[in-house]
C-alpha cells in the first residue's frame, strides 16, 4: 500500500460518493463508502484541495500545509534551493515580519542585487568584500524587520509543532492549533502563501549551511543518498540531494528562489490536510474565505523527468565516514500510486517485521548477523526497497550481502509459511487502529495521497486487495522485481570521506531582534476574540482505577472505550543500578524458547496473535510491556507468562550474544551521537555513572547463562505494580491476571542499589572528548545541589517557556536568528528525572568548529544578561495559557501522569498549579527567577570535537581543560 497507514473498506464498492456539505450548496466534497475516517475532499475554485477528518479526542487539529514541490524541482544550478525556501517561508510577509515594507523593499532588492552578483563571482577577495556588502545591508535591513513573528502569531494562537519538512516530492508545513482558532490560523497561512517576503538570507542560509554540516557526519544518509544516486543516474531522485551540495549552498539566488515561489506555491498546486475537532462546514468556509484568492498558475509545469532504464547487472557503491560498517542492497519500483506497491508492503513484512519474518528468524533469530532489516521507501514518481545488515566480528559485507540475498531467493522460492500471510494483516490493522489515534498520522495519509497522486478510494480499500494476495502472487512478484541482478549495493565502510569539504564561519554582524516591536497584524491576531475553551485537566480519583491483583498487587487501570487496543506493562522499581546483569538478561531472553516451543516458535505466535511484548530495564525501573489487540490479550498474557516462568538456556545463543555486543560496544564508539551522549553523562555524573553501569567483558564471558535465565524466572516474584489500558472490564482484566500472573503469595522486597551521584559544578570545567566531524556538539551543565520543590515548578515552567521553549524564544531568536550559530539550540533548567536527585540548568548546540567560541560567549551572555521583552513574554505566557486549555490528557497517557505524579509524592495532575499560576505571571516574576535560580552559576563544559579543529587558547581563558579519551566517557 502506497502509506502503511490504510483501512480495510468495502470489498466492492470503489465509487466516490458525492455530498453536499450542510451549510452551503456552494462546497460540494467527495467521500469514500467505509472510510474509517470519514473523510471530506473538497476543491476550491482556485484548485486548493482541501482534506477532512474530524477527530474529537481534544480540542485542538493536525494542519498541513503541502505544496506539490520539492527537491526533484530545483534547477541543476541551484539544488538545495526547495529546502532552503522552506526555511524563508518562515520569514513573514509584506503584512508581518516587517514594521514598514515600503522602507524595507529597497535594501531587501539591493541585497538581492548583491547574491547575484556574489554567486557569479570568483576571486575570494572579491567575494568577501561582496559579503560584506551584503551583510551592511543586511544589517540595516533587520533594523525594519521583526524576526520570528511567524512564530510569535503561532504562539499568540496557542499553535504546537511549528515546522515544516522537505523531500524530493513535497514541501509540507505543519502546525498543531487550538479548535477555536481556525480563523486566525487560516488568515495568518494564506498571507504567509500569498505574500511571502524573503528576508534574513544571510543569517538563515548559515543555518542551512549548519542543517548540511549535521548531514556530512550522519552516514546513514550517506548511504541513502548513494542508494538513490545508484538506481536513478537520470532521474533527480538521484542526480541531486534535497539539501543541494556545499557549493551550491554558497552560491544562492534570491532571483531563482522568487520565480520558484511564483511558479510552485499556487493553490492548483496545494493541500490542506486537516485532522481534529471542528465543524467541516465551518472549517471550509474560513479556508475558502482566506485561501479563496490565492490566484492558481494556469501554466503550472509538468515535469518532464528522465525514465530509468532497467538495471541488468548489480552496481557497486562505497561510502565512507565515522560510524561502523554496513552493507545495503537496494531494488528499483514504480511509483507510490502503482498498486504493485501494495504487493511490496506485503513482501517487506513477510521478510521483516521486527518478530516472525525471515529476516527476523533466519538471521537476526539465529544470530547469524549483528543486525539486518528491510523496508520500502515510497516517493512519486519511484519507489525503492532496500534491505540492509551489519556485519559481527570478523564478518565481511560481503558474507552479510550474501545472507541477505538468500532470504529473497526464499520468496522468489517460495520457502515460506503461507500463514504469515494472515498474520501480516492481522498487524496490518493493529498499526491502522494505533495511526488512527494520531491526528499527525491520519492528516499524513492524506499528504500522501494528494502527494502521490493516488486516488482516495485505492487508499480506503487497499488492505481489502492486501487480504487477497496469495502465495503465488507473492512468488510472482519477487521473481519480476526482486531478481539477483538487477539491484544496488552500498558499502559503508570505515574512514574519511574523501568528499567532504569545510565549510568557513563567514563574518556576520548580528542582526537586530525587534523584540519588543509587533506589527498591526500581530497586534490584530492578539486582539481578535475568540470562543474560549476551558481547561480540563486531570482527576485521578474519578479518570483511573486503582485495584488489587492477587498477591496484593497494586493495579492501575485505565478503560480503553474507543478500540481494541491495549498495553499491559509490570513495573518494577529496580534496573540496572540494582543489578547490572537485568540488560544483559532481557537480551537473553529474545534468543530464548521454552521447554515445548522454539525461539522461533515464540515469536512467530506472538506476530501471529498481532501482539507484541519487551523487557526493558532502565537504571531505576524496569518494564516488562505486552501490547496489541485485546481480542488476544488473554492468549498472549499466557503466552508471555510461559515465557517468563519457563525460559530455557541456550549456551550457543549465549555465546554469541557476548560476541554481538562486544561488537555492538565497538561499534558504538565510532558514532557522534552516542560519543556526545556519554561525554555528557560523565559530564553530569563522573566516570561512574549509570551508563557504565555495565558488565565487563570478563563479567560477560565468565557469567554462566543460567544465572541470566534464573533472573527472567525470578523477575515476577520482586514486588511490582501493574498498569493496564485497554478495553476489557476491570473484572474481566483481573480475571486473566489472577489465573494467569505466575508470583509467590508474597512478593519479595527490591534489593538495594548502587547510588550514582550528579557531579556538583562549583568551578569551571571542560571536558573534551575527540571526534572528528565538521561539527562540535557541545553542551554546558550546572548543578548547584537543589531538590525537587513543587513550589518552584510553576516558575521554572514559565521561565523555560520565555527563555528557550521554541522558536520565539530567547535562545532560538539569539543563537540562530540572529547570529546563524546553529540548526538547533536549547537551554532551560531541568527537573530532576527522580525526587533524590536535583535541578540542574542545561545548554545543548551543534555548530561548525570554528563557531565554537561565539557559540560560549553568547550563551553565557543571555544566560547572564537575560533580554527583557515585554512582548516577548506577553506572547509566552499567551501561547502556554492556550496549550493548557486545549491540550488534553488521554488514554494510555492517563496511566503515565499518574505514575509520575506518584513518583515526586503528587496526587494531583501538576498543570493545575501551573494554570493557575501562569495567569497572575509577569515579567517581573521571570526576571526574579532568573535572578535566583539562573544568573551567575557556576559550569561545566563538554565538548566533542577535533582538537585540532579547536580553539584551545580560547578554551582556557573559559576554564581548565580536561582531554578525555574515548573509553575513559564509555568506561571500557
Amino acid at each position: 500500500m502506497n502509506n502503511p497507514f490504510k483501512q480495510i473498506g468495502l470489498s466492492l464498492l470503489l465509487l466516490v460518493a458525492l455530498s453536499l456539505g450542510s451549510c452551503s450548496q456552494k462546497y460540494k466534497y467527495e467521500t469514500v463508502p467505509n472510510d474509517p475516517l470519514k473523510a471530506r475532499i473538497y476543491t476550491l475554485d482556485n484548485g486548493l484541495k482541501v482534506y477532512m477528518t474530524v477527530n474529537k479526542d481534544q480540542p485542538r487539529i493536525q494542519t498541513y500545509i503541502a505544496v506539490r514541490v520539492g527537491g526533484k524541482n530545483d534547477p541543476a544550478e541551484t539544488t538545495g534551493l526547495a529546502h532552503y525556501f522552506e526555511h524563508l517561508m518562515f520569514k513573514g510577509t509584506t503584512h508581518f515580519g516587517t514594521q514598514n515594507y515600503e522602507a524595507e523593499q529597497p535594501l531587501l532588492d539591493q541585497i538581492e542585487q548583491q547574491f547575484e552578483i556574489y554567486r557569479k563571482t570568483t576571486d575570494s577577495v572579491a567575494r568577501k568584500n561582496i559579503y560584506h556588502v551584503i551583510d551592511s545591508l543586511s544589517y540595516e535591513a533587520s533594523k525594519l524587520a521583526i524576526p520570528n513573528e511567524y512564530d510569535k502569531l503561532m504562539s499568540a494562537i496557542g499553535a504546537n509543532g511549528t515546522n515544516a519538512y522537505t523531500s524530493f516530492d513535497v514541501t509540507c508545513y505543519t502546525e498543531d492549533i487550538p479548535s477555536n482558532q481556525v480563523d486566525n490560523w487560516a488568515r495568518i497561512q494564506a498571507d504567509r502563501f500569498k505574500n511571502c517576503i524573503i528576508r534574513g538570507f544571510h543569517t538563515e542560509l548559515e543555518t542551512v549551511y549548519e542543517e548540511k554540516n549535521m548531514s556530512l557526519t550522519r552516514d546513514p544518509r550517506k548511504v541513502y543518498e548513494n542508494m538513490l544516486a545508484a538506481l536513478f543516474p537520470h532521474h533527480p531522485y538521484g542526480t541531486q540531494t534535497v539539501l543541494g551540495t556545499q557549493e551550491d549552498l554558497k552560491n544562492p539566488s534570491i532571483t531563482n528562489i522568487k520565480n520558484y515561489y511564483k511558479q510552485w506555491y499556487v493553490p492548483n498546486n496545494m493541500a490542506i490536510c486537516l485532522s481534529g475537532d471542528f465543524d467541516p462546514d465551518q472549517m471550509i468556509t474560513a479556508i475558502d474565505k482566506h485561501f479563496g484568492s490565492l490566484q492558481p498558475n494556469p501554466n503550472l509545469p509538468k515535469l518532464d523527468l528522465p525514465k530509468e532504464t532497467e538495471i541488468t547487472a548489480p552496481i557497486t557503491r562505497e561510502v565512507y565516514g565515522p560510524d561502523a560498517e554496513s552493507v545495503a542492497l537496494a531494488w528499483r519500483f514504480p511509483g507510490a500510486a502503482d498498486k504493485d506497491i501494495e504487493t511490496l508492503q506485503v513482501v517487506s513484512q513477510i521478510l521483516y517485521n521486527g518478530q516472525a519474518g525471515l529476516i527476523d528468524l533466519d538471521l537476526a533469530q539465529q544470530q547469524k548477523t549483528l543486525s539486518a532489516y528491510c523496508y520500502p521507501m515510497t516517493m512519486s514518481d519511484y519507489s525503492v526497497f532496500t534491505m540492509q545488515g551489519r556485519p559481527k566480528q570478523g564478518q565481511t559485507l560481503d558474507e552479510v550481502k550474501d545472507l541477505l540475498l538468500g532470504e529473497l531467493k526464499k520468496l522468489r522460492d517460495g520457502d515460506f509459511d503461507e500463514k504469515i500471510l494472515e498474520a501480516n494483516i492481522n498487524n496490518f490493522k493493529l498499526y491502522q487502529l494505533q495511526q488512527q489515534e494520531s491526528n499527525r498520522a491520519r492528516a499524513d495519509w492524506f499528504v500522501q495521497s494528494f502527494v502521490n497522486g493516488s486516488d482516495w478510494a485505492d487508499e480506503v480499500t487497499s488492505l481489502d486487495r492486501m487480504s487477497k494476495l496469495t502465495k503465488q502472487n507473492i512468488v510472482d512478484f519477487a521473481n519480476k522485481y526482486l531478481k539477483d541482478n538487477n539491484y544496488a549495493v552500498i558499502y559503508k565502510k570505515q574512514g574519511k570521506d574523501p568528499n567532504e569539504k569545510k565549510m568557513s564561519k563567514p563574518a556576520i554582524t548580528p542582526i537586530v531582534m525587534n523584540r519588543d516591536t509587533a506589527s498591526s497584524f500581530l497586534k490584530e491576531i492578539q486582539a481578535s476574540t475568540v470562543q474560549p475553551i476551558e481547561p480540563v485537566f486531570l482527576d485521578f480519583s474519578k479518570d483511573l482505577s486503582l485495584l488489587k491483583a492477587k498477591s496484593d498487587i497494586p493495579v492501575i487501570y485505565k478503560q480503553n472505550d474507543t478500540n481494541d487496543l491495549f498495553q499491559l506493562m509490570y513495573l518494577f522499581d529496580m534496573g540496572n543500578r540494582n543489578d547490572k546483569a537485568l540488560g544483559t538478561a532481557a537480551q537473553y531472553l529474545e534468543y530464548l524458547g521454552t521447554s515445548d516451543m522454539t525461539p522461533e516458535e515464540v515469536k512467530s505466535e506472538f506476530y501471529r496473535m498481532a501482539c507484541t511484548f519487551f523487557v526493558s530495564p532502565g537504571s531505576e525501573r524496569t518494564y516488562i510491556v505486552l501490547m496489541g489487540l485485546n481480542e488476544n490479550m488473554p492468549k498472549a498474557v499466557e503466552l508471555f507468562e510461559k515465557l517468563l516462568a519457563n525460559a530455557q538456556v541456550n549456551r550457543d545463543a549465549y555465546s554469541n550474544l557476548v560476541n554481538d555486543q562486544l561488537k555492538r560496544r565497538k561499534d558504538a564508539k565510532l558514532n557522534q551521537s552516542q560519543n556526545f551522549s556519554r561525554l555528557m553523562t560523565y559530564m553530569e555524573w563522573g566516570p561512574k555513572n549509570h551508563a557504565t553501569n555495565v558488565l565487563s567483558e570478563k563479567e560477560l564471558k565468565e557469567m554462566d547463562p543460567q544465572e541470566l535465565v534464573n533472573r527472567i524466572h525470578n523477575l515476577n516474584s520482586f514486588k511490582h505494580r501493574i498498569t493496564y489500558y485497554g478495553p476489557s472490564s476491570q473484572e474481566d482484566f483481573l480475571a486473566v491476571i489472577n489465573k494467569e500472573h505466575n508470583v509467590p503469595q508474597t512478593l519479595k522486597e527490591l534489593p538495594e542499589g548502587i547510588e550514582f551521584k550528579q557531579q556538583p559544578t562549583t568551578e569551571t570545567q571542560i571536558y573534551i572528548a575527540p571526534y572528528e566531524a565538521k561539527q562540535i556538539y557541545m553542551a554546558q551543565y550546572s548543578n548547584r545541589g537543589e531538590k525537587f520543590d513543587p513550589a518552584i515548578e510553576s516558575g521554572r515552567r514559565i521561565y523555560n517557556e520565555y527563555f528557550g521553549g521554541g522558536m520565539n524564544s530567547i535562545v532560538f531568536q539569539e543563537m540562530r536568528e540572529s547570529r546563524g550559530l546553529a540548526y538547533s539550540a536549547w537551554a532551560g533548567l531541568d527537573k530532576p528525572g527522580w525526587p533524590k536527585y536535583n535541578y540542574s540548568f542545561s545548554t545543548y548546540i551543534a555548530t561548525q568548529n570554528d563557531k565554537m567560541t561565539d557559540a560560549i560567549n553568547t550563551f553565557n551572555d543571555i544566560i547572564n544578561n537575560m533580554p527583557e521583552s515585554e512582548a516577548a513574554f506577553k506572547l509566552a505566557k499567551e501561547g502556554l495559557i492556550a496549550r493548557l486549555r486545549t491540550e488534553r490528557t488521554i488514554k494510555n497517557n492517563v496511566v503515565w501522569s499518574y505514575i509520575n505524579a506518584q513518583d515526586f509524592g503528587l496526587n494531583t495532575d501538576s498543570r493545575i498549579q501551573l494554570y493557575q499560576d501562569v495567569q497572575k505571571a509577569t515579567l517581573q516574576d521571570v526576571i526574579d527567577f532568573q535572578k535566583k535560580w539562573i544568573k551567575g552559576r557556576t559550569y561545566s563544559y563538554c565538548i566533542l570535537g577535533d582538537k585540532k579543529d579547536l580553539d584551545m587558547e580560547a578554551l582556557k581563558k573559559v576554564g581548565p581543560i580536561t582531554e578525555l579519551t574515548t573509553e575513559e566517557i564509555f568506561g571500557y
